[in-house]
Parts: structure tokens; C-alpha cells; sequence
């Protein structure tokens, strides 16, 4: 299994993520900025993920919620910039408002269809991006990376 290596910076309250696909830059651009196939694999694999909203321009908004049962949790952020090789977003969990995330997202051609995705998340304080390292979210990081080789493999995207 191909998972993504999560590392926390020393310095900076940043959470980086990387992950090698099986995919074309373009592919991956693709999943992140296509709602329907977005909504598809985010996430742990128990979740269903409904968009509710999903703007992916420079300047846009999006949010989603991902439910489990009853349970549901809501997320939410703006574009700031969007194009083939970089989406620049923030994202924010509904249910700790003040926990606003920059996140930048670069998709590197690797050639031969390989794509590495690196991804970055610079949380407000340490405690934040401490928190977010306890809250399991390696599991819906590699899950949903997991669903998005299964779409890739399938030729959805």
C-alpha cells in the first residue's frame, strides 16, 4: 500500500503530507477541483461525503459535509488560487471555527504517469496543528488517497 507520509515541522506549525499517484498532474488536479469526483474519495472510507457548495476558481468557496450514521461534520473554505500545478485554499472545520488552515497543494510530474502530490497545512498555533495530528487524520489521509487510486485505477478520472 502506497501511504502518504505525514510529517509535522519543527518550526512552523505545519502539517505536510506526501503521496505518490499512479496519475497525471492533470488527473490529480482533476480530483481535487471536480466536486463530484472530490466528493468520491475525501475522507475515511466509512463517510459519505455531500458538497454542498463548490467553486473551484480563484476567488471561489467551497463546503462540504462528510457524514457517518447520524454523525456529521461540516468544512468549509475559500479558492485562492487555483491552476494545473497548484491550488492555494484554506479549510476550516465547522466545528472549531477559529482553526482556519492554509493549505497549498502542488502537484508534481514525476513523467511516465507518476504524479507526487505535496500538501501543506499551516494551522494558527502549534497546539492546532498538534490537534489535528492526534485526531486520527492519517486514516482519512490514506483511506481516501486509497479510494482516489481505486478511481484512477478504474479510469474514472
Amino acid at each position: 500500500m502506497n501511504e502518504a507520509r505525514i510529517e509535522a515541522d519543527k518550526d512552523l506549525p505545519i502539517v505536510r503530507i506526501t503521496r505518490d499517484f499512479a496519475a497525471t498532474p492533470e488527473q490529480l488536479y482533476r480530483a481535487h477541483t471536480d466536486p463530484e469526483l472530490f466528493a468520491q474519495w475525501v475522507g475515511p472510507e466509512a463517510m459519505t461525503v455531500h458538497i454542498d457548495h463548490w467553486d473551484a476558481r480563484n476567488g471561489g468557496s467551497w463546503r462540504y459535509v462528510a457524514s457517518r450514521g447520524t454523525d456529521e461534520y461540516r468544512f468549509r473554505g475559500c479558492f485562492h488560487e487555483v491552476r494545473p500545478d497548484r491550488i492555494v485554499q484554506t479549510f476550516s472545520y465547522e466545528g472549531e471555527p477559529d482553526g482556519v488552515a492554509l493549505e497549498t497543494l502542488i502537484f508534481e510530474d514525476l513523467g511516465d504517469g507518476r504524479t507526487r502530490l505535496h500538501a501543506q497545512s499551516l494551522v494558527d498555533s502549534f497546539a492546532g496543528r498538534d490537534a489535528w495530528l492526534k485526531s486520527g487524520m492519517e486514516v482519512g489521509v490514506n483511506e481516501g488517497y486509497a479510494k482516489l487510486d481505486a478511481l484512477l485505477t478504474k479510469g474514472v478520472i
